[in-house]
């Protein structure tokens, strides 16, 4: 019997999820102990960015392990988002649904796609060879 390329990807897929699945039921380690600061040290630390600030500035996806990274990406109105395949297999980058703005051509290793949201809102996509591969991106004004 002979199994489709994509449905190996899909199999694997599945099973990394079931093994992180097991590997999260453990407890977290704990904490490390931070290290101690020399007060001459303390005023040349940079201020701690927010995860939103620095999500709003994202404009890079990685196409890794049959994923899109981040799946959730989010940028403000006017910026070029670019997607760069690192796998060994070729993707695309396609709106979901009828009419959407994102339409890359195959993407083979280390080729990339970039496309300028210009209209607020949330698009998905997805890779039309392995259509398991979902994301989006939210353009805010």
């Amino acid at each position: 019997m002979r199994i489709s390329v994509a449905v190996k990807h899909f199999l694997l897929v599945g099973a990394a999820a079931l093994a992180l699945t097991a590997c999260t039921a453990s407890p977290p380690p704990p904490p490390a102990a931070a290290p101690p600061s020399m007060p001459a040290m303390s005023s040349m630390a940079a201020p701690p960015s927010s995860p939103v600030a620095a999500n709003a500035t994202a404009n890079s996806v990685a196409i890794k392990d049959f994923a899109f990274a981040p799946a959730a990406t989010t940028v403000k109105k006017g910026t070029t988002v670019t997607w760069t395949n690192s796998d060994q297999d070729a993707h695309t980058v396609t709106s979901t649904g009828s009419g959407g703005p994102l339409r890359s051509p195959t993407l083979q290793t280390g080729q990339s796609y970039s496309y300028t949201f210009t209209t607020p809102g949330t698009f998905e996509y997805l890779c039309t060879i392995h259509p398991f591969m979902t994301a989006t991106v939210t353009v805010t004004p």
